[in-house]
């Protein structure tokens, strides 16, 4: 019997032309795994197209709730943004459709795996590190760094001469991966820097000439730092997201026009929607500010970057990762309340934040003086920070004080003769 190969797939061009190519250069039976993540494709077509070009075998798996409470969720409490503006929204896609293929491939009896990222982007390091973490025995198979197929035209001739439907593809100038959290765009224009995106470019969010002329508040309830409702409804999380992506998208919320840091040394241009997400990252953090003492938050400012460089580089299934989420655990239990947000033609304001657990005070806060702080315990506290500083000061006081009579003529006589023991 011939050796079985899991395939991550799409239905997208490179997944399309991967069935036969495996098959005809390693002979291998090919199982298509569809993780369905919130990408929005007709699913049963894919499948379709899967079994007509040479899949022996289609499992789907529905990833959307896990992707958001597993994945999304925790990077969204650790406060990840990679490079300030991505919201990582591929990138934490990638380690739970790599999770399950790896569960289909030993379920099935598999002993391959494969993917169809290029070698010169993210994509395989997020695919290959989680296999290894996972299944180290299982070979891996990255098609392009194999075959001979250098371009986008090379696919679409590879496709048409196996009789598979490429003529959308040939249409599209831009490659997209959709998920529940975002959308990104590359290629097309994009490609050079200096080109601004096409209004075509963008899909799921209006620009903000096309918003409202109206402001729109949204209320966002929190739980320990999960987001638990939207303007007093409890939701689930697939619910809530898709509720945030329309709310943000219809006022042209959480586009980013990005030139990143690949993982593998190259630069690159995209374009990223992440309506939801913009809404969530803005009053996850305005709860932050209201509930975690200073010190704690100064501190998760360290943990929330590199936590965005380890989702970013594919180090997910890593001790590290699992001791940070430790970490934003515990800074996140009280951060429970409500968070209202003003949205105006891509502009995110606050209305107002509220918590049980707020270290707000009012009474200490206030312009007006009151019993519970004490001013004069402001003066020692400050002598006390400024010691150094006055010690400092005092010391290159004295080492600058200038010569007195009896001092400068003895410092010209020793002068003197120095210069006449050199002469």
């Amino acid at each position: 019997m011939p050796e079985k190969v899991v395939l991550a797939y799409s239905g997208g061009l490179d997944t399309s032309i991967i069935i036969p190519w495996l098959k005809e250069n390693y002979s291998y039976e090919v199982i298509a795994m569809v993780g369905d993540v919130g990408q929005g494709d007709d699913i049963e077509a894919v499948v379709e197209k899967a079994y007509k070009t040479g899949a022996s075998k289609v499992v789907v798996e529905d990833l959307r709730e896990e992707f958001l409470t597993d994945y999304v969720f925790p990077a969204l409490k650790a406060g990840a943004v990679y490079e300030h503006k991505y919201l990582l929204g591929t990138s934490l896609a990638r380690p739970v459709i790599a999770k399950h293929q790896v569960e289909v491939a030993l379920r099935e009896g598999a002993t391959a795996v494969a993917h169809g990222c290029t070698g010169k982007g993210n994509d395989q390091v997020r695919f290959e590190l989680t296999y290894q973490a996972l299944a180290p025995e299982l070979k891996v198979i990255a098609p392009w760094r194999e075959w001979n197929l250098k371009s986008r035209e090379d696919c679409l001739d590879y496709a048409e001469a196996h009789g598979i439907q490429v003529a959308a593809s040939r249409e599209k100038i831009h490659s997209r991966d959709r998920n529940l959290w975002h959308i990104s765009h590359e290629g097309g224009e994009l490609e050079d820097a200096g080109n601004s995106p096409f209004a075509s470019t963008w899909q799921i969010s209006k620009s903000p000439q096309e918003a409202p002329d109206r402001e729109e508040k949204v209320q966002i309830e929190f739980e320990s730092g999960v987001p638990v409702g939207v303007n007093g409804m409890r939701l689930d999380p697939v619910s809530l997201v898709e509720l945030l992506n329309e709310i943000g998208g219809r006022n042209a919320i959480g586009r980013v026009d990005i030139v990143e840091n690949r993982f593998v040394g190259i630069k690159s241009r995209g374009c990223y929607e992440t309506p939801g997400g913009t809404l969530l990252i803005a009053a996850n953090r305005e709860l932050e500010a209201l509930c975690c003492e200073r010190d704690v938050m100064h501190f998760k400012q360290h943990i929330s970057l590199k936590y965005a460089e380890l989702v970013y580089y594919g180090l997910w299934f890593t001790p590290l990762r699992e001791a940070l989420d430790a970490f934003v655990k515990s800074t996140q239990k009280e951060v429970t309340g409500t968070v209202t947000l003003s949205l105006y033609k891509g502009n995110v304001s606050i209305v107002s934040r509220k918590s049980e657990y707020s270290l707000y005070r009012t009474d200490l806060s206030s312009f007006t003086m009151g019993e519970s702080y004490d001013q004069k315990d402001a003066a020692g506290f400050i002598r006390i920070l400024g010691l150094p500083s006055r010690s400092r000061a005092l010391s290159r006081g004295e080492k600058q004080k200038p010569l007195t009579a009896e001092n400068a003529e003895i410092s010209q006589r020793t002068q003197r003769k120095q210069e006449e023991v050199a002469r």
